[in-house]
């Protein structure tokens, strides 16, 4: 089988930010900062990014990077060498768990912490193959203290299925691991016409489209009947490479939004760790509950634009 691949396409960067003492506002439209005390910020939850890496100097990021593994050819294929060349990942994790530290930004759960697995290379390019290899790594990891892989945040997604990506996704899910995927930005404003980016269309996972500062669905999210929500997705400003932050677009910077909402969540819920096949199912119905409804279709928004309370 010809193992199909994945493409990041390239984002123009509009701003570069050397120095920032910010919190950011969507943190706010998504009502993060209102569970932060019940929430303890995420506090013992692993995060796996599947992305291009991480710079885990980053002074936002240092002290929240628990691990990560290559699996890319970058560095000769060196699996501990998980630098990251494009700042995509990067952005990510920002988004995610950048420390509450009085400089720089601050993420959604800046107290989660963040295992960097590399699929995608310095190219913008990765594959099915790695993809699943990475799934399957987070699924079996276990941390210096016993910790173990909570959420999965996907940035990617590829054009085809895939019943290797699909079985492996699947049994993540069984293992109690909550998987958070970008929707895609091949989108054309239309509600009617559908745009599908895998693996955010299979059921399993819970698939984020992008809204704009005026929660209207930003033109080039994908829309699809497995759309799940909607979170931030334009101008996003977090953390880049060289210890600099940026203001980035895409469907990439809104499920991240929602994979930190999920470390928050699952520290709210308290769930009882020893049936780990209704924890997903736990952390929708929350993410349902809570919901703030779109007047849009639900093609566009799925089930609207996801609130950490009421």
């Amino acid at each position: 089988m010809i193992d199909q691949k994945m493409i990041l396409k390239p984002h123009e960067i509009i701003t570069v930010f050397e120095v920032l003492n910010t919190i950011p506002e969507n943190l706010d439209v998504i009502r993060a900062r209102d569970v932060w005390p019940q929430s303890k910020q995420g506090e013992g939850i692993v995060v796996a990014t599947l992305d291009t890496g991480v710079d885990k100097d980053h002074p936002d990021l240092k002290d929240n990077i628990i691990g990560g593994y290559n699996f890319t050819e970058d560095d000769n294929g060196d699996p501990n060498n998980f630098t990251d060349y494009t700042g995509h990942g990067t952005h990510v994790a920002g988004i995610i768990a950048a420390s509450d530290n009085g400089e720089g930004i601050v993420g959604v759960a800046p107290k989660s912490k963040i295992l960097a697995l590399k699929v995608i290379d310095k190219n913008g390019s990765g594959s099915y193959d790695n993809l699943i290899k990475a799934i399957q790594y987070a699924t079996n990891w276990v941390g210096p203290n016993g910790e173990r892989v909570n959420v999965i945040n996907m940035s990617l997604g590829g054009p085809k299925p895939n019943d290797l990506l699909h079985k492996v996704i699947k049994e993540a899910r069984q293992n109690g691991i909550v998987l958070v995927s970008a929707a895609g930005n091949q989108g054309d404003g239309d509600a009617e016409s559908f745009e599908v980016s895998y693996p955010g269309y299979y059921k399993e996972v819970i698939q984020i489209g992008s809204i704009t500062k005026d929660q209207k669905p930003s033109i080039f999210s994908n829309t699809n009947v497995n759309l799940d929500f909607v979170a931030p997705g334009e101008n996003i400003l977090s953390t880049h490479l060289n210890g600099r932050y940026v203001k980035l677009s895409g469907t990439s910077m809104a499920a991240p939004f929602v994979a930190g909402a999920v470390a928050l969540i699952l520290k709210l819920l308290d769930i009882d760790t020893s049936n780990p096949v209704m924890i997903p199912y736990l952390v929708y119905q929350y993410l349902l509950d809570h919901v703030k409804i779109l007047d849009f279709p639900i093609n566009q928004v799925g089930n609207g634009l996801i609130q950490l309370i009421s």
